[in-house]
């Protein structure tokens, strides 16, 4: 009886109402500290970085309270100056927590160097792809006295002579020296004499 008697004074019942005043403060004072502590519904705008150079970049994320992450450089593009953000994920506009890390990959100072593939021998219709897929381009054609037509003889770079061990900026201009399908000095001789022979006759 003194059990039941106890649960139902008034002293038992006030216990109950200061222990769910405790509660409720609690509660009240943890949501709060969570909505500080973790920003909640507030939240960033990742600026447009594209093309700004690293330190204009990094400027503009800690105005925002963002944090820079550079990444490793892509492949070079001429359409960005050296240096300058080409890629960022998050993408601009995005909302996203402050301190957000913002990862950015910048453009190098130039096309990466590649190995120039050996093209001694092989035909021009077959130099052509394979310059192509490497990243080179055809440069200039030039034909000099030999019997493989279109036959590459030397690979030339800037008017120099190039070989397989030699690495050059991708898109570099690659220029090939063929034969013309004509043996060395093979024509002169027929050519004077023929020109001789014409002469004879109108004579």
């Amino acid at each position: 009886m003194s059990i039941i008697k106890f649960l139902s004074s008034k002293a038992f019942l006030k216990q109950i109402i200061l222990a769910l005043v405790a509660i409720f403060v609690l509660t009240f004072i943890l949501m709060k500290w969570l909505n500080i502590s973790t920003n909640h519904g507030e939240f960033e705008t990742v600026p447009n970085l594209t093309g700004k150079s690293i330190n204009v970049a990094e400027m503009e994320l800690k105005n925002n309270r963002l944090v820079l992450q550079i990444q490793d450089s892509a492949n070079y593009n001429p359409d960005y100056p050296k240096f300058s953000v080409i890629e960022q994920d998050p993408s601009a506009g995005t909302k996203v927590k402050e301190d957000r890390k913002i990862y950015i990959t910048l453009n190098p100072s130039g096309y990466r160097k590649m190995l120039v593939p050996d093209l001694t021998e092989k035909t021009l219709r077959q130099a052509v792809p394979t310059l192509e897929a490497v990243g080179f381009q055809l440069g200039k054609l030039t034909y000099v006295d030999n019997i493989g037509k279109d036959v590459v003889l030397e690979m030339l770079y800037n008017g120099k002579e190039i070989h397989t061990d030699t690495k050059l900026p991708k898109t570099s201009k690659i220029d090939l020296v063929l034969g013309n399908g004509n043996r060395p000095n093979s024509g002169t001789p027929d050519d004077e004499t023929s020109t001789t022979s014409d002469s004879e006759t109108d004579n």
